[in-house]
Parts: structure tokens; C-alpha cells; sequence
């Protein structure tokens, strides 16, 4: 029954539907929720970091972006490369951690009626304290079974696919685990676009808009440029991932809205469209940016940040914004430094390829980044990494904003039920799992998925009962009008085991 259905979605023509390209989408996984418990909990006292765009989704998801890979509609074959990793440290000895794995650009693979998940792994073998470093081991299987990929017109969706630890995902998660294990369940969705054909040159991104062309105008930009031009610019910066958590949970019940141009990449806010000037030679930089956001939610909560600038000298960066805060004490103050951030590039501020870049490089709050947020936070306090892009020559490209695919919702994401607020929290992943609640309901999608046949059954049922009563009220039964709700759910149990060594 469940097969006739699955296959009663999709369309007759699927078998002769060309292969597309999937561009675009996120995945959702929280790798194994009681990992994270054991990771920052009291016996290894460690803690987990995002890496390359990587968000949290809830208590205690992992979100991947940027989705690339193939679908063909005819055979039901899947491939969705994922960006993004996560690494876990814990077990601190000296400088250095015993438990220290990375997980890495996860991609999924069905094809057959059997899928794998892939990923790159990093890990310090329990025990020997060996290293080793492999690309997209088969980490995890994914169960598919009862799901008919063919004839999607996009976005696939892929939803809580149970999943196995594999035996050379066991080697690679550095011996915490036995094969076959469960892990936590993996969703996903993805975009699909039309395959490009091999002489079809790929698009190129358009440059900035105001772009002078002809000979005056191209004499007065190598001018600008010896003077330290900037072409273009963006910064990039998620405030404080348990901020944002804090903003969207059950306490503040709140939201972020952005405006002026400032873009959500997930994990992170861009501020583009930077112009400014830097000096190779002092090794100085400055950019002022468009965009803005504001927090708003209960008790008081509204913080809002606008006219974002960086400035970069001495090797140091320093972002500013104007802020209008109204939380605790609340601070109105233009040009505020809110974090100051160092990295190696900011030393020699040399450019690459006419590109200036600075990737994630680690934030700390200020005194006035402490008024600005109420005095949630006190100086010093670690906030998300600072990442900065500039474009020193106009042929220069700007890295692009993660790519989360058309169903993935906008703006705040709400916590796992019970989510503690960000005063108790702290950077703690959640011990419970959730599942993400921000699909969407587009019309143009063909979800691909368990949910949609047990949907499917629960509207053909209230469909029958429809229909059963419309007709006893045409035949004139007389009997009072049914009074009925249906209620559809899904529940989630979080194991509450706590993996030591060897389990």
C-alpha cells in the first residue's frame, strides 16, 4: 500500500525525464545527539565548533549547505555534496586533546534503493592517539526503503532517513563506536536546475553594479587602485551562535530581521557592498558596509545593528556598528567597536588574485559590545569568528554566501523543546534531539519522503470521511453534522546514554 502510494506521486514520464543538477539545499543531522552530551559534559569537558558556514539547527542539529551534485529522474540516482563541518574536542591533556574529531562535507548517495553517507573524517584514535585524516569515508547507511526517487522535479526532500554507523565509519570515528550503531536520523532537500550541456559556458557572476567601463573610466580606477581602492567588500559575522538560539527559543520567543541589503548566510549575517580604502604598505584597512539587523523578542529584548565597519591596523581588526540597543541598560551609540578579531592575514593585509581574505578569524567582545547586547555577555567573551572578503581589483570575485536552497525558511529557527535560556545554556550542545521545523509548504516542490506517504494516507482517510458525510446530507439522513480533528505529529526520544570510552 505504502509503495502504490509512494509511486503515485510521481509522474508517468520519469523514465525518459533528463538527468539534472542539484544546486543548492541543506542538510540536517545531528551526527549522534548523546555524542555531543558526552563531548561537553563532565567527563571529557570538551566542547564543538563550526567550521566553513556550518549552523545549528535547534538543540542539536548540525545544518551543511551549498548542496552540489546530479539526480537523474528515470533511475531515482542521488548525489548531494554538502559544505560545512563541525569539530569535536574533548579529554583536554596538556595542550593538546585527546578526543579531537572533524566531520566534514557530508554527501549522500542513493541509488539502487540503498543510500550512504559520505564525509571527509579527521580523528585522533582512542587510546594510540594516532591521527588519521581520510576523504568521504562511507560513514554512515542511510535507510531508503518504501522511498521511489523517481520523478522528482525538485526540491528533493529527504526526511528523518535512519542511519547506521558503518564498519570504516566505526575506524574512522576514531573507535568510539562499533559498527552499526545508530546514529541520529539525516534530512535533507536540494534544488534542482537543468543539466548545463559541455559547451554551454558556466554563468559568471556579475560584477558590482556602478562599474564604469571605456578608457577614462579604466584610467581612473588603476588610479584608485594606486591609491588603495577598494573595488568591493563583505563581512561576515553570526554575532554569537547561542544569541541567536537565545533570540529564536523559548525564553525570548523571538526573531532577527534584516534590512538595507544585509543578507542571512545561517550561520552568519553578510554586510556587503563594502567601500573603503587600505594602504599595502601601513598595512591598513577601512570599509564601511550596508546592511542591518535587528533582534527583537520578550523581556525587553531589541537590539539593533546598522552601518557596519571594519577597520584592520597593527595586524588587529575591529568591527563597528551603530547601535540602538534597548536591552538591560541599552546603549545608543554610533560607530561602536563591538568585537575586535586577529588573523595571520591581517598582518601582511597582502592580496591574492586582487582578493584581500580573512576566514573565521576569532572575535572577542568588547566594552561597548557588552553594553550593546545588555551585559549578557562581559568583555572579552568569545563571540562567532570574523570573516572578511576584499575585492582590491574589479576582475575579483567575493566568495559566495552559503547556498540553504529554496526550502529552506527564512529568518529564526526555533530550539529543541526544553531549551534552557542563553544566561544557563552557554555553548553546550543540547542532549535532546530535534528535527528542523523550517520547511516550507511550496507548491512547486515534489518532496520525496516517508512523511509525504504517511500524509498521504492520513488525507485519503479524512478524504473518505468527507465524502461519507457529504453524501448522507445529500440523501437527507437528518443526522447531526460530525464533528471531528485530526492531528498529525511526530515524537523524537533522546537516548539519554552518556558513550564512554569503547562504547
Amino acid at each position: 500500500m505504502v509503495a502504490g502510494l509512494a509511486g503515485a506521486l510521481l509522474p508517468t514520464t520519469a523514465a525518459h525525464a533528463k538527468p539534472r543538477t542539484v544546486q543548492g539545499g541543506r542538510l540536517d543531522w545531528g551526527i549522534k545527539s548523546s555524542f555531543q552530551s558526552y563531548v561537553t559534559g563532565p567527563i571529557a569537558k570538551g566542547s564543538w565548533n563550526l567550521q566553513g558556514g556550518a549552523a545549528t539547527v535547534g538543540g542539536s542539529q548540525f545544518r551543511f549547505h551549498s548542496a552540489k551534485g546530479s539526480y537523474d529522474a528515470g533511475s531515482g540516482a542521488f548525489t548531494a555534496a554538502f559544505s560545512g563541518g563541525v569539530h569535536f574536542t574533548g579529554h583536554k591533556k596538556g595542550g593538546s586533546y585527546a578526543l579531537d574529531l572533524t566531520i566534514s562535507r557530508p554527501t549522500v548517495k542513493v541509488s539502487g534503493g540503498s543510500g550512504t553517507l559520505y564525509a571527509d573524517m579527521v580523528s585522533k584514535e582512542k587510546g594510540t592517539g594516532k591521527v588519521t585524516s581520510t576523504a568521504q569515508v562511507p560513514l554512515a547507511s542511510l535507510n531508503v526503503s518504501g522511498i521511489n526517487m523517481k520523478g522528482g522535479t525538485g526540491p528533493i526532500a529527504l526526511t528523518n532517513l535512519p542511519a547506521t554507523l558503518t564498519a570504516q565509519g566505526a575506524k574512522a570515528f576514531a573507535g568510539y563506536y562499533t559498527a552499526g550503531t545508530k546514529l541520529d536520523p539525516v534530512s535533507l532537500s536540494t534544488d534542482l536546475v537543468d543539466a548545463k550541456s559541455p559547451q554551454q559556458p558556466a554563468d559568471k557572476p556579475d560584477k558590482k553594479p556602478g562599474k564604469k567601463s571605456g578608457d577614462k573610466a579604466d584610467e581612473k580606477n588603476k588610479k584608485g587602485k594606486a591609491a588603495g581602492r577598494i573595488e568591493d567588500a563583505a563581512v561576515d559575522w553570526g554575532v554569537r551562535r547561542t544569541f541567536r538560539e537565545y533570540v529564536s527559543g523559548s525564553i525570548a520567543k523571538g526573531k532577527w530581521t534584516l534590512s538595507s541589503g544585509a543578507q542571512d548566510g545561517g550561520a552568519l549575517f553578510r554586510f556587503p557592498r563594502g567601500e573603503g580604502t587600505y594602504d599595502e604598505k601601513k598595512r591598513t584597512l577601512a570599509a564601511d558596509f550596508t546592511g542591518a539587523v535587528r533582534f527583537t523578542g520578550k523581556h525587553g529584548l531589541d537590539v539593533g545593528l546598522s552601518e557596519v565597519a571594519v577597520g584592520v591596523k597593527d595586524g588587529k581588526g575591529t568591527l563597528y556598528a551603530d547601535v540602538n540597543s534597548g536591552a538591560g541598560p541599552g546603549l545608543r551609540k554610533k560607530k561602536a567597536a563591538l568585537v575586535t578579531f586577529t588573523a595571520g592575514e591581517l598582518k601582511d593585509l597582502k592580496p591574492r588574485d586582487g582578493l584581500i581574505s580573512v576566514t573565521e578569524a576569532p572575535a572577542k567582545l568588547t566594552a561597548d559590545g557588552s553594553k550593546a547586547f545588555g551585559s549578557m555577555y562581559k568583555p572579552g567573551t568569545e563571540m562567532d569568528p570574523v570573516s572578511l572578503a576584499v575585492a582590491v581589483d574589479d576582475e575579483a570575485r567575493l566568495p559566495a554566501l552559503p547556498d540553504l536552497g529554496s526550502a529552506a525558511a527564512p529568518g529564526a529557527k526555533k530550539p529543541a523543546a526544553g531549551a534552557k535560556s542563553e544566561r544557563a545554556a552557554g555553548d553546550s550542545a543540547s542532549a535532546s534531539a530535534s528535527s528542523s521545523d523550517d520547511s516550507d509548504g511550496s507548491s512547486k516542490a515534489l518532496p520525496i519522503t516517508l512523511a509525504a506517504v504517511a500524509a498521504l494516507l492520513v488525507a485519503a482517510a479524512v478524504a473518505f470521511r468527507w465524502e461519507r458525510r457529504r453524501r448522507l446530507a445529500r440523501a437527507g439522513a437528518g443526522a447531526s453534522a460530525e464533528s471531528s480533528s485530526g492531528s498529525a505529529g511526530s515524537s523524537s526520544s533522546g537516548s539519554a546514554e552518556r558513550p564512554g570510552p569503547g562504547e
